[in-house]
């Protein structure tokens, strides 16, 4: 190590000596194409090495590779060409004085025992599903164990970068949801298990047991600016805290295309959001989030999809991230204090206010609630990306669908000891829904999902 260090700084070493896992050495990015694309994401202002090797390692990848020292990228197989040490010369964002890879170079390490203890909790299971009839095109990978466990098919299709794994006595099979398996209607799991009675199984029918591996659908993550500058402005209009960043994340995996903003979020930025610093009137980005209701504001839009949320859930999401960040949530100090009922006073109205702005003066409207979205993603994704003008694989829309949640939901974990809504909180929220849903129906829209609606 002393030979060379002489030969180069020595800040370019580091990574041997900080790393968790094995430093492997220095690539090219290219190759990254074709190997280290299991998953992808981006930290522009934290990305450490041992984050890197962590994220890989729970998706269950051998390979992690860091770039331009904020890009973060795994996979199972190494890349072809070895660059030299020099190139990879950027700093890592978040860890001062240590290497992480540089512009199209990558700094690689292997990842240690990604298949070790909690790191199986990422198995998911999806259901019990029909299998299409040519099984072998549409599952390519397989494995034949007369003692075949979950766990052993889980881990053979990570290694081979499927995210399912399918299984049925000792067969085991890999690939991708696709429009001939899409997995959207499961099937009774008695259909799958080992029956004393057979003919409860449907005739000349194969069904088997799915498995959602750690590995990421990778057929939707690509993205980039528009080619040419958009012919319609279009915005994502929303109130705070309906999900505007959760459709953004949907758009731009759907569609390829990133996403941009009335406003500049640098916490989006920094994960990857790479049109929040685009100027919002560029054109160069697929639609443009706004919390704006003005006249003049929504006049400047050719067309706009509006997303609506219920507003006590919007109200509650809203207030957890003022308090607590795009993650975090509101301590019981915020709620208790006189900061939440001012809070509600002010910002119910503008809920409602926000809707009926856009129904006033919106040119074309895409009008989408959010609980559907939630409970219906597929069709009302397409009906999104038709409206984008957008053509689309249905594949693609599927593999979003695959991953649905992105880097922004907050865990469900966390739930409030008390009821933060007051009976003249309710009356007042409640007085504004019944305003919006008569607007919604008056312009032809369906009205706001039942679910919400005053009783």
């Amino acid at each position: 190590l002393a030979e060379v260090t002489w030969l180069y700084p020595f800040s370019l070493f580091l990574p041997f000596l900080c790393a968790q896992g094995t430093y492997i050495g220095c690539f090219s990015g290219n190759s990254r194409e074709r190997t280290l694309k299991g998953a992808v994401f981006y930290d522009l202002r934290k990305m450490t090495v041992s984050h890197c090797q962590e994220a890989c390692a729970e998706r269950a990848y051998t390979y992690a590779g860091l770039e331009y020292g904020a890009e973060c990228y795994c996979g199972n197989t190494l890349p072809v060409n070895v660059a030299k040490q020099e190139e990879c010369n950027s700093e890592c964002k978040g860890e001062k004085g240590t290497v992480c890879g540089g512009i199209n170079r990558l700094s690689v390490y292997r990842v240690e025992e990604p298949w070790v203890g909690p790191k199986r909790r990422n198995i998911i299971y999806r259901g019990c599903f029909r299998t299409p009839e040519n099984l072998t095109n549409t599952l390519p990978a397989s494995l034949m164990h007369s003692n075949l466990t979950v766990e052993m098919c889980v881990e053979f299709c990570s290694k081979k970068e499927f995210p399912l794994a399918v299984i049925r006595g000792p067969q085991c099979h890999c690939g991708f949801p696709t429009v001939h398996f899409p997995l959207h209607n499961s099937s009774n799991r008695s259909f799958c298990s080992k029956l004393k009675n057979v003919s409860q199984v449907p005739q000349e029918q194969d069904f088997r047991f799915v498995y959602q591996t750690p590995v990421q659908d990778t057929r939707c993550t690509d993205r980039k600016f528009l080619p040419t500058k958009s012919k319609s402005f279009v915005a994502l209009s929303s109130f705070p805290g309906a999900g505007n960043t959760w459709v953004r994340h949907l758009i731009e995996h759907a569609t390829g295309f990133y996403t941009g903003s009335y406003y500049f979020d640098g916490t989006l930025y920094n994960k990857g959001f790479k049109g929040e610093k685009d100027h919002w009137r560029s054109r160069r980005t697929i639609c443009v989030k706004t919390h704006e209701s003005g006249k003049k504001e929504i006049e400047l839009f050719d067309s706009a999809i509006l997303l609506i949320r219920n507003p006590y859930k919007s109200l509650v999401a809203e207030f957890n991230r003022k308090c607590g960040g795009h993650l975090g949530y509101a301590s019981d100090r915020n709620w208790k204090s006189k900061e939440w009922p001012d809070f509600v006073n002010s910002y119910a109205s503008w809920w409602a206010s926000h809707v009926l702005d856009w129904l006033k003066y919106g040119k074309h409207l895409l009008v989408v609630h959010y609980e559907d979205l939630k409970q219906t993603l597929f069709p009302k994704l397409k009906e999104i990306v038709t409206f984008l003008n957008i053509t689309v694989p249905e594949d693609r829309l599927i593999c979003v669908e695959n991953n649905r949640d992105g880097n922004f939901k907050r865990s469900g974990l966390r739930q409030k000891a008390f009821e933060p809504f007051t009976k003249e909180m309710k009356d007042l929220i409640d007085k504004y829904i019944v305003t919006v849903d008569k607007a919604l129906r008056e312009r032809n829209f369906i009205g706001l999902p039942k679910e919400y609606l005053p009783r």
